[in-house]
């Protein structure tokens, strides 16, 4: 069957989204970045999970492909991740070609909000240590989603689909992604 992945930015409430779909569907989630991050801490290179966007380039390259493998042999599973990573140096693919295949792609579900609803979400959010965001900035890393998602389809054959999580809509962002899970959309 293979993977669903429900990708967003920072602070457009995708894991609010994806337990829900998750629930509904009866399938595990993944969180991708925590199987890169436990990768990361157990050889030492990170402390903290804010800190992977740093690593360079090459590293969180052989942590994605070891997270992939790690989450292949799990089955049909939720992935929970972003499709691009901000990094000091660029955006930085969150599914390349050999984690997507890995993966078995079947589905990536894009969970969208005006940036502005983003931008205001992290600026109230005190769990995490983010950059602060401008609108302009979260709009063009929205876009960088939407490239890197019909790419990876184009590589996989996967179907893309675009949910919006808007302020105080998350019931209806979380019924739109089970239409979607299902077909029924």
């Amino acid at each position: 069957m293979g993977a669903i992945v429900i990708t967003g930015v920072p602070g457009v409430g995708k894991s609010t989204v994806i337990n829900a779909a998750a629930e509904a569907s009866k399938l595990k989630v993944v969180v991708y970045g925590t199987e890169m991050f436990q990768l990361a801490k157990e050889r030492g290179l990170v402390e903290h999970r804010d800190q992977m966007r740093t690593l360079p380039p090459e590293t969180q390259r052989e942590l994605q492909e070891a997270a992939a493998k790690r989450i292949a042999g799990m089955g049909e599973v939720i992935v929970d991740t972003h499709c691009t990573i901000k990094t000091p140096r660029g955006f930085l693919p969150g599914l390349p070609e050999w984690v997507a295949k890995g993966l078995e792609l079947r589905q990536i579900i894009l969970v969208e909000a005006a940036p502005e609803e983003i931008a205001g979400r992290r600026a109230k959010d005190a769990t995490r240590v983010r950059d602060e965001d401008q609108p302009a900035s979260i709009d063009e890393h929205q876009r960088q989603n939407r490239y890197a998602a019909w790419a990876t389809a184009t590589l996989t054959g996967a179907t893309v689909a675009t949910v919006f999580n808007h302020d105080g809509k998350v019931e209806d962002a979380k019924q739109a992604v089970i239409k979607v899970m299902a077909g029924r959309a």
